[in-house]
């Protein structure tokens, strides 16, 4: 019998991660790293610094997404 095959996750499904780089949280909102950036430069969406790096904690895209659906919800 055939064993199943597994893939490993991408690094921006990995549930174990607590911190995401911009690149990952922009695939995860399936937006552009540019746009991505513009909505830290905003404080739209949560960032953190680590050192010289710039950091999204993982449960910030949803937190995001989450805001938006309510402002919409309001309007």
């Amino acid at each position: 019998m055939d064993e199943p095959t597994t893939f490993p996750l991408a690094p921006a499904d990995d549930p174990t991660l607590v911190l995401l780089t911009v690149e990952e949280a922009a695939r995860r909102l399936r937006i552009g790293r540019t746009t991505c950036y513009a909505l830290i430069r905003t404080g739209e969406l949560e960032s953190v610094p680590v050192g010289r790096l710039r950091r999204v904690p993982a449960d910030a895209p949803a937190a995001y997404v989450t805001r938006l659906r309510n402002a919409q919800r309001a309007a």
